[in-house]
């Protein structure tokens, strides 16, 4: 894994994007990118990728996660899409296929709406985003890891985790992450009622995937998402939940690689 800062000047201001690259030069590109609970979640499923297919997969830290800087102007997922296809442009790629998930697929989503020529297809594994009636995002920031953990997981007991085993360090980095997700969130409780209108104009090939024991944003709210997206297919992951990546990191791969190799404008070599 290489890393690598990248300085972009919007008409807002600069920031500092901070990226990983797993693979090597050669590949399909990929951009992936996390959710709220953070880079780590997306950080495996990048190496298994590289490693088993012939890929590139940038993974960029959202400002003011893990201790990178969050400027002051940067409050919506809206403008952070656009900072993610001007990154796009300096890493001068081209038939990038756009995978987030959670709150990185809703960035995804945003990325579709754009429409830039240097994206060739977007997957969006469990995102949010969009309101759905009848079926509310749960709201997870007055959760206990614990409970998180039941609404996030097919099976919970694999992915315990005990917030006292945490140093100061470790802590101060979780809460700098809570309090950023939260300013990305905005005032609609991780939805954005005016991006359905914008999806509806989205023409890359796009594919929704969903873990169907999610908890956080169940399946229906996944077929509401496809449906809002010209043309988009719609696939259930058994036995997975709300971050497929990490808990059956297996079932997704090719999930995401057959989607990806079939739009591919340049066919990778296998």
């Amino acid at each position: 894994m290489a890393r690598s800062t990248h300085t972009l000047t919007l008409d807002q201001g600069t920031l500092d994007i901070t990226v990983d690259l797993h693979g090597g030069t050669q590949g399909h590109p990929f951009l992936l990118l996390h959710g709220g609970a953070g880079p780590q979640t997306v950080t495996g499923f990048a190496g298994l990728l590289a490693d088993q297919r012939p890929a590139r997969v940038f993974t960029p830290v959202h400002p003011g996660f893990d201790g990178t800087t969050r400027p002051a102007w940067l409050t919506d997922v809206t403008t952070l899409a656009r900072c993610y296809a001007q990154l796009l442009d300096d890493l001068r790629l081209r038939d990038v296929t756009v995978v987030g998930n959670s709150i990185g697929g809703w960035i995804a989503a945003e990325l579709a709406a754009l429409g830039s020529d240097r994206i060739g297809s977007v997957i969006l594994v469990n995102a949010v985003g969009i309101p759905v009636p009848g079926h509310p995002i749960a709201d997870t920031f007055g959760l206990t890891p614990v409970e998180l953990s039941r609404l996030s997981f097919h099976d919970p007991s694999k992915f315990r985790f005990d917030p006292t085993k945490l140093s100061e360090a470790q802590r101060a980095v979780a809460a700098a992450n809570r309090a950023t997700l939260q300013v990305y969130s905005g005032p609609h409780a991780m939805a954005d009622p005016t991006l359905p209108d914008r999806l509806a104009k989205v023409a890359h090939p796009a594919l929704v995937a969903w873990g169907a024991s999610d908890r956080v944003v169940d399946a229906d709210y996944g077929r509401a998402y496809a449906k809002a997206v010209p043309g988009a297919e719609f696939r259930l992951l058994h036995g997975t939940g709300h971050m497929p990546q990490t808990e059956t990191p297996d079932q997704l791969l090719p999930v995401v690689w057959d989607f990806a190799d079939a739009h591919a404008l340049h066919r990778p070599q296998r």
